[in-house]
C-alpha cells in the first residue's frame, strides 16, 4: 500500500514538472522575464493560468524556439521525404487536365498502362505546407524492372547546380 502511495506521489511529481512559472520559463528559454510577460501579451507565448498563477508547458516553450537551417543542412533534408524522412524520391512533372497528375521521368517502357498517376493534396492548418501524395500502387507498376546488378533499367540523369545534365 505504501508502494502504491509512492507511485501515484512519483506521477504528481512528474505532471508537476512538466508547468514552468513565469521565472522558470525565462531561465528555460535564456530570456528575461519581461520578454516572457512581452511574448505573452502579443501571443507569440502560449500560457495557462491555474488560480492567480501562470504556467507555461514545455510543449508551449519548445514552440517559441525557432531554428534557422544552413543552406548545408537544407541541401542534406531536401533529398528526404518531408512526412516521412524517407532517402528514395522519385523525380516527375505535375500535369493537369482539371485534376493534377504525377507522370515518372522515366516510366517502364514496355506497358499498357497511362503513366499518368493520380495525386492527392493535403494541408498543414498551422503552417500552409502542402503536400502531394501519388497513388503507390500505380506508381510501383510504372518503375522499371531491376537489371543484373538491382538497379532500375535506366541510367539516372544528375543534373548539376546550374540545372544542366551532367551525365
Amino acid at each position: 500500500m505504501a508502494e502504491d502511495n509512492r507511485l501515484i506521489s512519483d506521477d504528481v511529481k512528474d505532471h508537476q514538472k512538466q508547468w514552468y512559472s513565469v521565472r522558470d520559463a525565462a531561465e528555460y528559454l535564456g530570456v528575461s522575464q519581461p520578454t516572457i510577460f512581452r511574448w505573452m501579451k502579443e501571443g507569440t507565448l502560449s500560457f495557462y493560468k491555474v488560480g492567480g498563477s501562470t504556467r507555461f508547458s514545455q510543449e508551449g516553450l519548445d514552440a517559441v524556439i525557432e531554428k534557422t537551417t544552413g543552406i548545408k543542412e537544407a541541401e542534406i533534408v531536401a533529398g528526404r521525404c518531408a512526412a516521412c524522412g524517407h532517402k528514395v524520391l522519385v523525380a516527375g512533372r505535375l500535369r493537369g487536365a482539371g485534376r493534377l497528375y504525377f507522370r515518372p521521368d522515366k516510366p517502364r517502357f514496355w506497358t499498357f498502362a497511362e503513366a499518368m498517376v493520380p495525386t492527392q493534396a493535403r494541408v498543414c492548418m498551422a503552417c500552409g505546407y502542402i503536400q502531394l501524395n501519388a497513388d503507390t500502387s500505380k506508381l510501383n507498376k510504372l518503375k522499371p524492372k531491376p537489371i543484373g546488378n538491382g538497379e532500375p533499367g535506366y541510367n539516372e540523369t544528375v543534373t548539376g547546380s546550374n540545372g544542366e545534365d551532367t551525365t
